[in-house]
């Protein structure tokens, strides 16, 4: 396997990469320094289908945590985001937009309340850790910051359910979305949330305690055998038919939550005291330049988007394609975009200028797809 990385300390390999490497992955993305697989079948549409229809274990260690412990804890989540917190009980996951003084996207982890005075930020791309350090130290807040030995294992698909249930037993079942349990394994016990990075369902194993990687990560394979579990990652289609949004990608500090369809995420009534909530206010009032959509567009099936796509309106560039490739299922093209307001109507029709050089004719689409 060639990976394309020039691989060093500076590259963490995970719990599970060596049972990755056995199950024959085809490469690898690098996010928080950490090793993410992209890719074990021959093509992406394969993975897709297989997704939609059976069960799929992912390594997704790079999802790192951010612990936040101490009397302080809450105060300093909640100064972090613009979403009010007050409400979440021990056991509860929330989608939380991180945001600076400007109201730019940090990043958009899922947070896990442990217990009144402990946190864990489940983080995407960009580094948290020291963001929420230097808030701490700068504000003298009583807290603790620090990145734990644990490593999330996915089981994602339609399959995963019974899957989890046959392994870590009936009450599994009962777990509601976006919330999490303890559950026994060889002895100890670990996290496991009703969550995951795809629209078919699923768990992520929050694993306490990098050397039981390999025996979780078997455990879950034999168990995942009647069910055809075949090794995989996040899949581009699927993310996007289902409008789930990449930091990086789609959005930035560039951008600010209202413009990616965080709004509902976000207080503004000045109820309660969080980094950018002027900015956020004053962006609110003006209203928002820009909307996150998605795009359907034809022309065949559409290369790599390595760099983004202009979407034109005649002569007027309106936005611009951050992620898109050919949907199997739906026979052609889909796209995530921001679009300049006034041009963000769904059913908009547009032009996509794709990096083959094609004018591919298209139009504004509502999410998911």
């Amino acid at each position: 396997m060639s990976d394309g990385l020039n691989m060093s300390r500076r590259i963490r390999r995970t719990p599970y990469t060596d049972r990755v490497e056995a199950a024959g992955v085809r490469g690898f993305s690098v996010v928080n320094h950490m090793l993410l697989p992209k890719a074990f079948q021959p093509t992406v549409e394969q993975d897709y289908w297989h997704l939609r229809t059976h069960a799929q274990i992912w390594d997704v260690s790079c999802q790192r945590q951010v612990d936040i412990s101490g009397p302080d804890a809450a105060r300093l989540v909640q100064w972090m985001t613009p979403r009010n917190i007050g409400g979440a009980k021990p056991g509860d996951c929330l989608y939380v937009p991180i945001i600076d003084a400007d109201a730019g996207l940090i990043n958009d982890p899922v947070l896990l309340k442990l217990a009144e005075d402990h946190f864990w930020l489940s983080i995407a791309d960009s580094d948290v850790l020291l963001y929420a350090k230097g808030l701490a130290i700068g504000a003298g807040m009583d807290v603790r910051v620090t990145e734990p030995d644990v490593s999330p294992l996915a089981v994602q698909g339609p399959k995963a359910v019974d899957l989890m249930a046959d392994l870590f037993g009936a009450a599994i079942r009962d777990l509601g979305f976006f919330k999490f349990g303890w559950f026994d394994f060889q002895s100890t016990k670990q996290l496991i949330a009703r969550s995951g990075y795809s629209r078919q369902g699923g768990y992520e194993i929050y694993l306490n305690g990098g050397s039981l990687g390999s025996a979780l990560w078997d455990a879950v394979w034999q168990a995942g055998q009647p069910y055809n579990i075949t090794p995989g990652c996040p899949n581009l289609i699927e993310r996007i038919e289902g409008g789930l949004f990449s930091y990086g990608n789609e959005m930035t500090r560039d951008n600010n939550p209202l413009e990616i369809g965080l709004g509902k995420f976000c207080t503004l009534d000045g109820s309660i005291d969080y980094i950018g909530s002027q900015a956020l206010r004053r962006i609110a009032t003006e209203g928002i330049r820009r909307d996150i959509r998605g795009v359907t567009f034809d022309g065949g099936p559409c290369p790599t988007c390595s760099s983004p796509w202009p979407v034109m309106v005649g002569a007027l560039k309106v936005g611009q394609i951050t992620s898109g490739i050919w949907s199997p299922r739906l026979k052609t093209n889909v796209g995530l975009s921001l679009i300049d307001t006034g041009y963000d109507d769904i059913g908009q029709p547009v032009t996509v200028h794709s990096r083959d050089g094609l004018a591919r004719v298209g139009q504004i689409t509502s999410l998911p797809m």
